[in-house]
């Protein structure tokens, strides 16, 4: 009898960084794969799925304009409840650090549903940084039954948790996975920029960011822009209000800022493969840019990413004005600065992280 296996994701990055096992899980004779949307973030997880021919079997659509954490807990953990009860899975994965993520463990745990969490173990040890996202890895990690971590460091946090060795697998990172199967597809993005200019691409949507920090950001921004005629900003737009009204408000009508709503997966692998450099407080990007050779400047006072900071390929800025401003302006400057964070490593993976994870389901429920 097969093992019933649901995967639930609700974000645009859960969606990249589960579409390998889902495509792992499908080509295993042994296993019955269930695929579960939440759409938490609606438009940005339907474009991921159809990148990589993905359709989900069950589609929740629990996502709302300008949602509260605490409607959205309920709305999922409602709808999980409906339907672990109706599918009987006898493991259901899930990835990383989303509200979708929190309710699931719960979820599970109320059924006594084995549970395993891909990309365990990332922490900042503040419960504020990234919020509410560490909180979220903290309560999936207390009620996982297999911890799939993505670095030999995230295996040590678990560790120092009590988590007990033979229940952690280090896979590495799955975003690898999904960034190697796609970086050599040639996409147009479908926005025009000035070739002869250094582009500087930025994501920001970070809810601890909100407000002042943001602003901080935007004026960096700006500050640079003045300081260099030679350098273009491409920054696509989170469409939550509190990031779209005041980026528009203080970028929008610069000549060389162009924003646009987010780029599809591939564009936006095309636009940092594009990009000299890139401003994010984006966890994914900072593990997808350095793989492609481009530095990145945190926009973040904590990461749980820490392995390509030691590496020296990130770095981590804040929301600090000078610092943003001085950081980037080194990179566009010195050459040999430049050059040491854009040396193409990656110590997230090899691409083969997905294969692990299904192995071990398979040995356990052969």
């Amino acid at each position: 009898m097969k093992c019933r296996a649901l995967v639930i994701v609700g974000t645009r990055p859960e969606a990249i960084k589960m579409a390998p096992v889902i495509l792992a899980l499908r080509n295993s004779p042994d296993i019955s794969c269930c695929v579960l949307a939440t759409a938490q973030h609606r438009h940005m997880l339907d474009q991921v799925m159809k990148v990589f021919d993905i359709k989900p079997d069950i589609d929740l659509d629990i996502m709302r304009p300008n949602q509260t954490l605490t409607a959205l807990t309920a709305r999922l953990l409602s709808g999980l409840d409906d339907v672990l009860v109706g599918e009987k899975p006898d493991v259901v994965l899930v990835q990383g650090d989303t509200t979708t993520v929190m309710t699931a463990a719960l979820a599970c745990f109320y059924h006594r549903i084995p549970f395993g969490h891909v990309e365990a173990g990332l922490r900042t040890w503040d419960m504020q940084n990234p919020f509410p996202e560490e909180m979220n890895r903290v309560i999936a990690g207390r009620l996982a039954k297999w911890y799939f971590a993505p670095t030999e460091s995230s295996r040590q946090n678990l560790l120092r948790e009590g988590v007990s060795d033979k229940d952690i697998v280090v896979t590495g990172n799955t975003v690898i996975d999904a960034l190697l199967s796609v970086v050599d597809r040639h996409v147009e993005l479908p926005i025009q920029l000035d070739p002869t200019k250094r582009l500087i691409l930025v994501t920001a949507h970070r809810r601890e960011n909100f407000g002042e920090p943001f602003e901080r950001v935007c004026h960096a921004v700006l500050a640079l822009l003045e300081r260099n005629q030679d350098i273009q900003i491409l920054y696509p737009v989170h469409p939550n209000p509190n990031v779209r009204d005041t980026a528009h408000r203080l970028l929008g009508t610069h000549p060389r800022v162009v924003l646009c709503d987010p780029l599809d997966y591939l564009p936006f692998v095309g636009a940092m493969k594009r990009a000299y450099l890139i401003l994010s407080d984006s966890g994914g990007v900072q593990e997808e840019a350095p793989a492609l050779g481009k530095p990145v400047l945190v926009l973040r006072h904590e990461t749980e990413r820490p392995e390509a900071v030691r590496e020296g390929v990130v770095k981590l800025v804040g929301t600090d004005f000078e610092m943003i401003v001085s950081e980037a302006q080194k990179l566009l400057d010195d050459k040999s600065a430049y050059g040491k964070m854009a040396r193409g490593v990656s110590p997230y993976g090899d691409g083969h992280a997905a294969e692990r994870i299904v192995k071990v389901l398979r040995d356990h429920f052969s």
